[in-house]
């Protein structure tokens, strides 16, 4: 029988005790999202669990069990029977805009629980799921869980950190954002540079529609949404194409690279915004890397193999692999020009 080390197990409890206490909080920290829970609790704290319930309108004896819970996860602070947000724990769960906002992921991480079948079910095909076959709030789970980066970072490093495009968009460029989802994207940059005009592409029909209705909804008149693949959307002569945390969820990215390519003008820009990731297993076994590799199984590979070809490249291709298939475009320069915790971005021409 093989010896056993204590410590090790020891350890390795205490682990999974910790992974399944994160768990068994993502429908209670949904549940402080939508009722409002966390945001009141920043607005009037410190108080007591009755005090916090009347103020939000919720039961009492469902406030203190789930501020108890919160408590002892650290996700709240309790001190002599009042309860609070630390400046920092209001960061994660209060405040919508700040870069560090973390509820996306809690929703996240429920969608990939209810498409557990169906991926579970692909494990033995060896098919994919599709995207618009997985769980129903995949896509505002997804959109949400990117959209502290791209509030935070999009208009204010990412753009600038490309050689001249600023200039262009002031001035007035024409852009597509390929694979815009639900078009946050497209929209803050659609508000941030008014003189250019923006095209979201997406394959999906339902998060082309619901993009078309946040633009509307903001009066924006610069911007519109158009159904089309990255390898054959329409359109040429763009001065500046992004892709959003999709180019590793494409079937054939490398046929969108030539696309791409193709649909530039001379000395357009590819901006490729991707998750965060190094080029081998060694280096992301760590927090982020476990987060997208989990993220990649039930969500990235599943959909890439749902389409032509089904190249997979999954959430942690890493900068090298991604450069690889950019390149197979006809893109000569590739270049990392900005990075964040969770998102990588480069830029090709």
């Amino acid at each position: 029988m093989t010896n056993v080390n204590e410590t090790r197990l020891n350890e390795l409890v205490g682990c999974v005790l910790g992974d399944i206490g994160g768990a068994v909080s993502v429908p209670l920290v949904r549940i402080g999202d939508a009722l409002g829970l966390y945001r009141k609790l920043k607005e009037i704290g410190p108080v007591k669990a009755d005090e916090l319930a009347d103020a939000s309108g919720c039961a009492p004896r469902y406030v203190r069990e789930w501020l108890a819970a919160q408590a002892a996860s650290g996700y709240v602070h309790h001190e002599q029977g009042l309860f609070s947000l630390t400046p920092e724990q209001a960061l994660v769960f209060a405040e919508p805009n700040s870069p560090v906002n973390l509820i996306g992921g809690f929703d996240t991480a429920a969608a990939m629980v209810e498409n557990q079948p169906k991926v579970q079910s692909a494990f033995k095909t060896g098919r994919g799921v599709a995207w618009g076959d997985q769980a129903g709030c995949m896509f505002c789970a997804v959109a949400r869980l990117f959209r502290p980066g791209y509030v935070n970072a999009l208009v204010q490093d990412w753009l600038p950190a490309l050689d001249g495009v600023v200039d262009k968009l002031k001035a007035g460029a024409t852009v597509a954002d390929v694979g815009c989802g639900h078009g946050l994207s497209t929209i803050l940059m659609a508000h941030a540079f008014p003189n250019s005009r923006f095209i979201g592409y997406d394959f999906d029909a339902d998060s082309i529609a619901a993009a078309t209705a946040h633009a509307r909804a903001d009066g924006l008149t610069n911007v519109c949404f158009e159904i089309g693949r990255a390898q054959d959307f329409d359109g040429r002569d763009f001065d500046l194409i992004t892709c959003f945390d999709c180019l590793h969820d494409m079937g054939d990215p490398k046929a969108a690279a030539a696309h791409i390519r193709k649909a530039l003008n001379e000395g357009g820009t590819w901006m490729v915004v991707e998750p965060m990731a190094a080029d081998t297993l060694e280096e992301n076994i760590n927090p982020v890397g476990r987060l997208y590799y989990s993220a990649s199984t039930m969500i990235c590979v599943p959909t890439s193999l749902a389409q032509e070809t089904g190249l997979a490249l999954g959430a942690q291709a890493g900068e090298k692999r991604l450069t690889e298939v950019i390149q197979s475009g006809g893109f000569k320069h590739v270049r990392l020009t900005a990075k964040t915790p969770l998102n990588m971005v480069l830029e090709a021409t």
